[in-house]
């Protein structure tokens, strides 16, 4: 009997995409099978799974107004349970704690991070704000522009990564109340993106999407501060066309970090040395065009890779040892993807 990930895959639906879309990971084939519709939603964007695989939250666009919805999943498939909506653009990243109790957001075009309470039965009250402030020296930073909000792993805090003003900061919440604990400014112009912890260590590394750089930072769980390590390119230095860096994961026993790159294509590998800096080990072409998500499957062997401008999917393995991947299948329709995420295992 084969086994068998369930997936879900956030989209724009400016062109084809009607919304959320499902699919299947079978780990035996080494396939991916069965992308099909599973919530009608509008520019669903970004996606996040509770912990206990009982509620999706999903970015969400309705008119002039935009906000989060939630879902609750039974067998893989989608009930929405409701929305909370503001004036103004939809975020572009959310999150959810461990035990489902707060949501937070951060959103790129209207300066705000944005934190929702939950109900009981999983839908989302409305929320509380912060804006930001500040830019940079890149003509893209001519206001904040928020791209990242989750949890600490004790989640403490909740950090926010701003690629408009170069920033990380780091909020201690208190109900749906965001109180600003510290500010970290990284180096003018990087536009930093996503961030992602070590598994293990008091580290944290950043994606730049100006930048095309890996930040390596030290992390003071106690005073929810950062202090900057290493930078390191994400991209060959013979490369001179447009890249845009993307996502940010690494694997579950620390030991290497994968980046996106849009432009260039591909996933970049990086190997976490004993100081917990970073080498490159290799990049892999992603079979597609502007890869703008991927994600590790419960089992770590598999990476999948979402190309938002071809609207595919492309299926890579693992390496547990060297951390590098080797392809498995591409161009599995997956119209506008721009994020990917698996249920827990």
């Amino acid at each position: 009997m084969s086994k068998t990930d369930t997936g879900f895959i956030g989209s724009y639906t400016k062109k084809t995409s009607e919304g959320i879309y499902r699919f299947t990971l079978d780990t035996e084939e080494k396939k991916i099978t069965n992308v099909e519709v599973a919530a009608e939603l509008n520019n669903p964007t970004y996606l996040t799974i509770s912990r206990n695989n009982e509620y999706l939250y999903a970015v969400s666009q309705e008119g002039d107004r935009g906000g989060i919805a939630a879902f609750s999943i039974n067998n893989g498939m989608l009930e929405k349970l409701n929305s909370e909506l503001t004036d103004g653009a939809p975020p572009c990243y959310v999150s959810v704690d461990s035990v489902n109790r707060l949501v937070v957001s951060a959103n790129y075009h209207t300066t705000l991070v944005e934190a929702f309470l939950t109900n009981e039965d999983g839908s989302v009250q409305a929320p509380k704000s912060v804006a930001h402030e500040g830019s940079g020296p890149h003509e893209r930073q001519e206001k904040p522009h928020l791209h990242f909000a989750g949890f600490t792993p004790d989640e403490k805090f909740v950090v926010v990564v701003d690629l408009g003003s170069d920033t990380i900061t780091t909020y201690q919440p208190n109900g749906d109340e965001l109180e600003e604990v510290s500010v970290l400014k990284v180096k003018a112009g990087s536009g930093p993106r996503h961030l992602a912890f070590h598994p293990t260590a008091p580290y944290a590394y950043v994606m730049t999407e100006l930048s095309n750089e890996v930040i390596v930072l030290k992390f003071d769980a106690q005073a929810g501060t950062f202090e900057e390590v290493q930078y390191i390119s994400t991209i060959p230095e013979d490369f001179t066309e447009n890249n845009q860096g993307s996502a940010i994961h690494l694997s579950s026993d620390g030991k290497f970090v994968y980046v996106g790159n849009r432009g260039h294509d591909s996933i970049a590998v990086f190997r976490v040395a004993e100081d917990y800096t970073v080498e490159l080990v290799e990049w892999t072409h992603t079979e597609g065009n502007w890869p703008r998500d991927f994600v590790l499957d419960p089992s770590e062997r598999f990476i999948v890779a979402a190309n938002q401008e071809s609207g595919t999917l492309a299926l890579f393995e693992r390496d547990a040892e060297s951390g590098q991947l080797t392809l498995l299948q591409k161009d599995v329709e997956a119209p506008e993807a721009v994020c990917v995420k698996f249920l827990h295992e």
